[in-house]
């Protein structure tokens, strides 16, 4: 397991903008987590193990970083990955509904994968949108407002 030639020198480059010793290798923990999640798609032990030689940390700095953050995959997910943010604030805009919604939609648990591989469906703490709730990151991208089961149907068609 390594990064592409291309992922190698962008390693490189976000390598460069810390300083260096100890604390700039742990300063580029996150966006090297980053890179090696769009390369493999999640950030296995053994992805988090390859990130810690490369930054000559222990592993277990990697592991506890990755486990935290909601953004880091550590299993793979479908080609939609649909986090519902529930929050105080969403949830008091119907965010609760929102995740049953989808559940029922999609004849899956939080945190499982539809049969076909093409959703898999997360409950997540907060998507820092507190505005705009109920909320749900699809993939990179932020869907606000969901307020209606209607306006989640049209988002889950938008995918199919």
């Amino acid at each position: 397991m390594e990064f592409t030639p291309e992922n190698k020198k962008k390693v490189s480059e976000i390598l460069k903008r810390y300083p260096e010793g100890k604390v700039g290798r742990q300063a580029a923990l996150l966006p090297l987590l980053r890179l090696a999640q769009e390369q493999f798609g999640f950030v296995s032990e053994e992805v988090m193990t390859y990130v810690a030689s490369i930054l000559d940390i222990p592993p277990a700095q990697i592991y506890g970083v990755a486990t935290f953050y909601t953004l880091f995959n550590k299993k793979p997910v479908g080609k939609y990955h649909l986090q519902v943010c529930t929050n105080l604030s969403c949830c008091m805009e119907g965010a609760e509904e929102t995740l049953s919604h989808l559940e029922k939609r999609l004849c899956i648990r939080s945190g499982e994968t539809t049969p076909d591989g093409k959703f898999t469906l997360s409950e997540v703490e907060c998507l820092a949108a507190c505005g705009s709730g109920p909320v749900i990151q699809v993939n990179e991208e932020y869907h606000e407002d969901l307020k209606t089961t209607e306006n989640v149907d049209r988002l889950l068609e938008r995918l199919k």
